[in-house]
């Protein structure tokens, strides 16, 4: 499938030091604390890295199930695949995945810059509702991180 030029990109700064910020992304129990209702992640190329949001599903429509850790850089970044959510069937059927790159930069001792790229989208008008949908998904997805730094 020929992918576009599509990219989702969000920045945002977090009053949580990179270790913490680090552990967040890379950790079930971290991960947990503010993306999802459970998880496996495997910190290695080709590991899990699946997120569950709809845990009452039936296997395979509960989240980011067949997702896999692409490359990972300890402190720094970590990319994985991700597909498009349960209510966009046709498109989560074609097994086609994207892919996400988030990178870590340190401001200070208690502040990290994210960086998240979302990309690899398509050719494909079957996947325009999934971009609109991620474009507002990332939002919420980093706010709840900023608020799991406060808490």
């Amino acid at each position: 499938m020929k992918t576009s030029d599509k990219t989702i990109t969000k920045k945002i700064a977090v009053n949580c030091p990179l270790e913490t910020v680090w552990w967040k992304w890379t950790t079930r129990e971290g991960l947990l604390t503010f993306f999802g209702r459970d998880n496996k992640i495997e910190l290695v190329e080709g590991g899990c890295f699946e997120i569950y949001f709809l845990t009452d599903n039936p296997a395979g429509l509960r989240g980011s199930e067949g997702c896999k850790i692409l490359a990972f850089e300890p402190m720094s970044m970590i990319s994985f695949t991700w597909n498009a959510p349960p209510e966009f069937k046709e498109v989560r059927e074609s097994s086609y995945l994207t892919a996400v790159i988030v990178n870590f930069r340190v401001i200070n001792n208690k502040q990290t810059e994210i960086l998240l790229r979302h990309l690899g989208w398509p050719k494909d008008k079957r996947w325009d509702p999934v971009h609109t949908y991620f474009n507002d998904a990332w939002n919420t997805v980093l706010k709840r991180f900023e608020q799991s730094c406060i808490n």
